[in-house]
Formats: structure tokens, C-alpha cells, sequence
């Protein structure tokens, strides 16, 4: 009876359940539970251990890693307690988000294709090669772009905005920065740049007509928003059918610094919060996925997300 008692009062802990019924469905590592939690890996191993030592979890070592497995139960009284806690949990709101964000850690795991272009990304420019270069390329892709009409969205000075002005049909650059608009302005028409038009506004509030665009761009802006949710409303509003939002962010971090130094208003955003934002403003076939990590701290990862309309 003393180790039934002991994992109610461990199960009591509402992380603790999280963890269980995540291991339910498959075994994971400290670093996969600590990706979809966005929890430290002290406070994970802590909850693992102890789940560990009340026998309700178990691991392996596969390689380098160890993963974590829920123990098998028969019908005793830990496989009833495993089925009150099934129940319970609806009365955590995030382990809805448990599950999104399990698939998308399993989905990781399964896409080789991506580690493989990761590796060679992670090459590119460690080694002279003649005639290769990031800027090359960026001017390539340039080029790959067909004509469009893009809004891009939180613009600052608009140094996006005027490389996209080379390619676009048009630019809309919108910034809620009255100097910023007339500094980037001023700079557009220096340059003759005649497909770019800075407009003063909000986010959650767009100067720019529906259906205007056919692709909203959000670069490292988001995180800006007070309300993330409706500034994507926003950008739906705006999208012609069939058009494109694209968003380059954060990933969620813990850097609270960044408030301070940045004014950032939101220390970035998970892939399942992204994709739940999209889903809600109205976005279909939506993708995400990390495209950089930064090699010095506090090691700010890019994620890229985009959905069509």
C-alpha cells in the first residue's frame, strides 16, 4: 500500500502526469520531453527520477541516449490509477498541446531528408568554394520568385522590404514607428525603389485592404505583437485566396533579457503554438520547422512557419 500512496502523491503533480501519459504513448528522451514541454532538463530529470523510483517509468539506453518508457501494468490497482489519470486530463489545459507537440518531435525524428540538408547547411561556408556565397544565393532566390505583391509586415527601416522591392510586383512595409516609415522612405526614394510604399500602422490593425496581398510576411516581428492571435487575423484578412503568410521568429526561449534589450513583448513561440495560431486565423497546409540555432548565448533557435489561405 506504502507505493500506491507514494504515486498518488506523485501523480498529484499536474507535469508529473503530463509526463506519464506522454510515455504512454511512446518512449521519449530528457531532450525530446524537455522540446515539448519547454521545460528545463533539471526539472525533468527530477520528475523522471522520481517517477522512476516509485516504479511507474522506466528506461533503456539506445546509443548515446536513454529513453524513457511508461512501465507495463496488468489490471492491478497502478493500471486503475494509469486509468484515473486518463480522465483527469481535462483539467490540464496543456496537455492538448502535449499531444500536438508529440507528433511534431516524432515527425523530427523520422525526417532524415531534413537532417541530411541540415548537415550539409551546417557545411556551407566552413569550406572555400569559388563563386559560392550566401549573398549568391539570396540573389538566385531572388530570382526564383515570381512577381507578387507582399506585405511585409513590422518592416523597421525596411531592409527586407527594399530587397524584396528588386523582385516584387509590390511592397507594402508596415511599422508602427513613425520614423521608422519615414526613414525607410527616405530611403526608398534615394534608391528609386518605386515598388515600395511604407504605411503607418499596427500590426493588429493593418493600413492595407483585404484580399491587397498575396503573401504576408512576418520577419522576427510577431514577438513584437501584443496579440500574436490577432495580428495573424489580420494577415488573413489581408491574403488574397489562395495567397501565403510566412513567418520567421523565435523559438520559444527563456532569455527574459530580451524584454529589456529587445522589446520584445514575447520570448518566442513554440512550433505547436504557431500552428494552433495559424489553424485559428483561418491558414491551411501549414508547415514549421527550425532553421537555425545561433552558436553563441543565449543560443537563439529561428523557426519558420508558413500557411495558405
Amino acid at each position: 500500500m506504502a507505493s500506491i500512496l507514494k504515486s498518488l502523491r506523485l501523480l498529484a503533480d499536474p507535469n508529473r502526469v503530463r509526463i506519464v501519459l506522454l510515455l504512454e504513448r511512446e518512449e521519449l528522451s530528457v531532450a525530446e520531453l524537455q522540446e515539448i514541454l519547454a521545460m528545463g532538463q533539471s526539472t525533468i530529470s527530477t520528475h523522471l527520477s522520481q517517477l522512476k523510483q516509485a516504479g511507474i517509468v522506466e528506461d533503456r539506453r539506445t546509443g548515446k541516449n536513454i529513453l524513457y518508457r511508461l512501465k507495463a501494468f496488468g489490471n492491478g490497482t497502478q493500471a486503475q490509477v494509469l486509468d484515473v489519470l486518463r480522465h483527469a486530463v481535462k483539467e490540464i489545459p496543456e496537455a492538448g498541446e502535449d499531444r500536438d507537440a508529440l507528433r511534431l518531435a516524432l515527425r523530427r525524428r523520422q525526417d532524415k531528408v531534413r537532417s541530411y540538408f541540415d548537415e550539409l547547411a551546417g557545411k556551407f561556408g566552413r569550406q572555400y568554394v569559388p563563386g559560392r556565397s550566401w549573398q549568391g544565393l539570396a540573389e538566385t532566390f531572388l530570382m526564383l520568385m515570381p512577381p507578387l505583391v507582399i506585405a511585409d509586415l513590422g518592416a523597421g527601416e525596411g531592409t527586407v522590404s527594399q530587397l524584396l522591392a528588386r523582385r516584387a510586383k509590390k511592397v507594402i512595409a508596415v511599422d508602427n514607428s513613425e520614423k521608422m516609415v519615414e526613414f525607410g522612405s527616405s530611403l526608398a526614394r534615394a534608391h528609386g525603389v518605386k515598388n515600395l510604399e511604407y504605411r503607418l500602422g499596427d500590426l493588429e490593425e493593418l493600413p492595407v485592404k483585404k484580399g491587397e496581398a498575396d503573401v504576408a510576411f512576418f520577419s522576427q516581428s510577431l514577438h513584437h505583437a501584443q496579440h500574436p492571435p490577432q495580428a495573424l487575423a489580420e494577415a488573413f484578412r489581408i491574403v488574397k485566396p489562395g495567397g501565403r503568410v510566412i513567418i520567421l521568429d523565435l523559438l520559444k526561449h527563456h532569455f527574459e533579457e530580451a524584454r529589456a534589450l529587445y522589446a520584445d513583448v514575447w520570448l518566442g513561440f513554440s512550433e505547436v503554438e504557431l500552428r494552433r495560431m495559424l489553424s485559428d486565423a483561418g491558414f491551411e497546409n501549414i508547415s514549421t520547422a527550425l532553421v537555425h540555432r545561433e552558436a553563441e548565448a543565449p543560443h537563439f533557435e529561428t523557426i519558420l512557419a508558413a500557411g495558405d489561405k
